[in-house]
């Protein structure tokens, strides 16, 4: 995935239910990610903290020298990591145009990850071209997706379905509430 001109990672394991583990990293900061119990977690160093909190000026600096390494416990609703833990959104929103996966390409056979999969590719109305690598055994999951071209090229691989996603809750000790950071700071 590209966004804003840096490479965006994503490496988390989610269920059903949007509890997930893993980490995210952007160019050369990363964080780990933890949803449980309804709530993310978010856990940088300094630098990540400046990076995502540069669009604060003056309470970057002093902001994300008190997250550095604390678990963030983030506001539900929050909007650049809403989706991480939901797989089913993050693959919507991948397609938010139903319509395009209407009419896809059936391709050639090849292998994700050591997993057959079978390519299906269109040509979406934005001039990008979505391709899905589906497995060719037991349930048809989504192995794989790509888009080329448009303004968001990128990819996703999927594995390990079925695999139990456990995280735990970070200790209080070691947790900051951006809510109530971010009271402290209008005060």
């Amino acid at each position: 995935m590209t966004a804003i001109g840096s490479t965006v990672t994503i490496d988390v394991s989610v269920d059903q239910e949007k509890n997930c583990q893993g980490s995210i990293g952007a160019g050369e900061t990363r964080a780990d990610v933890r949803h449980t119990d309804a709530t993310l977690y978010l856990r940088g160093d300094e630098q990540y903290w400046r990076t995502a909190l540069k669009q604060q000026p003056g309470a970057a600096e002093e902001t994300a020298a008190k997250l550095r390494d604390k678990w963030v416990k983030m506001p539900a609703n929050d909007a650049t990591t809403a989706g991480v833990c939901d797989k089913q959104g993050f693959v919507a929103a991948m397609d938010e145009d139903e319509s395009e996966r209407q009419g896809m390409k059936r391709g050639s056979t090849t292998e994700v990850n050591g997993e057959e999969a079978l390519k299906l590719t269109k040509e979406t109305s934005g001039g990008e071209k979505l391709s899905l690598y589906v497995a060719t055994e037991g349930e048809p999951y989504i192995l794989k997706t790509t888009t080329e071209g448009g303004k968001n090229p990128g990819g996703v691989t999927f594995s390990d379905y079925g695999e139990t996603v456990n995280p735990q809750q970070p200790p209080a000790d070691e947790t900051v509430d951006m809510k109530e950071l971010a009271g402290e700071q209008q005060t």
